[in-house]
């Protein structure tokens, strides 16, 4: 019988991120070796798959792009059928310290999900004007559906166990904003524990971000359409555990 996989699977969503994804999968094989590095190759047109593999990920490629939701819902069902039972999100450009994912999966003994909280008091990371207000307003709102204080939503940097995996598996939604803001809420709803780290953000190491002021406006009104889909959407159950 072959042996089982290690628990620890690291989901890297990509899309055109040959610059920087190398230098992200080697940070992270270099904190956590004996994790498997996933990089989701969103329907890349440039050689974000070929560097991600040569640096030592296993590569999954999406046939067109997805989005990051719909690229970690393929994530999920990668270790789901992999006998992966911790899922660490990890974006490509550079942003998030492998340094902190140690510390994430420690915070799995109490809670399902634990989020990378960028606005919790570590760092410098910030973000000004009506965006910043709307992260708050959404901050404000999933910890009430939450049941406790969750101060940064909108981060990519998760990490979920086995519950988590058995459900995102099913129903992570992929629609902008829903991989955080929808998910947050469906894992609430759902009976999931979620709680918050504190981490520092590091600069992007190539490309530019994915937000510019101008697009404030439609950032807040994304959001609380996610927000507001999320809790019409109906309760779902956390799916029970499969056979050993």
């Amino acid at each position: 019988m072959p042996g089982r996989a290690h628990p620890l699977l690291i989901v890297v969503p990509a899309l055109n991120e040959q610059d920087a994804v190398g230098a992200v999968v080697r940070s992270i094989r270099a904190s956590v070796p004996d994790a498997v590095c996933l990089v989701v190759d969103d329907g890349s047109t440039d050689d974000t798959a070929a560097v991600a593999r040569a640096a030592g990920a296993t590569v999954l490629s999406l046939p067109f792009n997805l989005g990051v939701g719909g690229a970690m819902r393929a994530g999920f069902r990668y270790a789901r059928d992999h006998d992966h039972g911790i899922v660490v999100q990890v974006d490509a450009d550079g942003q998030h310290d492998p340094r902190y994912i140690e510390e994430l999966v420690a915070g799995l003994e109490t809670a399902d999900v634990v989020i990378g909280a960028r606005f919790a008091g570590v760092g410098d990371y910030g973000v000004r004007g009506p965006r910043r207000w709307a992260m708050r307003v959404l901050a404000s709102a999933v910890s009430g559906v939450a049941g406790r204080r969750l101060d940064d939503v909108t981060s990519g940097f998760k990490a979920s166990g086995p519950a988590a995996v058995r459900l995102f598996a099913e129903t992570y939604p992929a629609e902008y904003l829903g991989d955080t803001v929808e998910a947050l809420v469906i894992g609430a709803r759902a009976g999931l524990r979620i709680t918050q780290l504190p981490v520092e953000m590091r600069p992007r190491q190539a490309g530019v971000p994915s937000h510019q002021p101008l697009r404030a406006t439609v950032y807040l009104l994304r959001a609380g359409v996610a927000f507001l889909l999320a809790l019409l959407r109906p309760r779902v159950a956390v799916p029970p555990e499969g056979p050993e």
